[in-house]
């Protein structure tokens, strides 16, 4: 038997991105976000408010990353997402957080974030929220990669938000082989 819950924002795994763009001023901002996802071979959408000191950086710079956050920095990636950066204009710092510059887009990468997608404003609907990006570039610390030069999720260590008990969780292991092991049922 199943419960229903309504109509709810919930989908598993549900990633945790921090956005991060500079202000006007060249110091960074990040923001916590979990509701987005690929929209395409070289897109990112994402659900953002534009009450967003980031969301104005952003449409500013016309360009932002996208840092997957991981088990590491748990603290850190949470502290952007309950804290402004209109509030709090050095959070990015006391998040422990240290900005490089993308070679590809006028953003900042997190250095202590080991993977980000390096995006290029491509529109932002304040109506509903929608920010679409072009991806320019992955990138990613060569600790996290395995011996074939891969990103290695286990290495990684990336987490998801659980919307039903407000908590973050990190990924498992290994259960099946993609575009391998369906081929069984044919």
């Amino acid at each position: 038997m199943r419960t229903n819950f309504g109509a709810k924002p919930w989908s598993y795994p549900q990633p945790v991105f921090i956005l991060a763009a500079y202000g006007a001023d060249g110091t960074p901002n990040a923001m916590n976000a979990a509701w987005g996802g690929i929209s395409g071979n070289a897109q990112i959408t994402m659900c953002i408010s534009a009450g967003h000191k980031t969301t104005a950086d952003i449409l500013a710079r016309k360009a932002f990353t996208v840092s997957m956050a991981d088990a590491d920095h748990v603290a850190a990636c949470d502290y952007v997402g309950v804290v402004s950066g209109a509030d709090a204009p050095d959070k990015f710092a006391k998040a422990g957080f240290h900005a490089i510059r993308s070679e590809f887009v006028d953003a900042p990468l997190i250095e202590e974030l080991p993977m980000a997608l390096e995006c290029r404003l491509v529109r932002y609907d304040a109506g509903n929220g929608c920010l679409i990006g072009e991806i320019v570039n992955v990138s990613a610390d060569e600790r996290i990669l395995d011996a074939n030069g891969k990103i290695d999720p286990d290495k990684l260590r990336p987490i998801t938000f659980d919307p039903c008990q407000s908590t973050y969780r990190v990924l498992g292991g290994v259960v099946g082989h993609a575009f391998r092991d369906g081929l069984s049922l044919k």
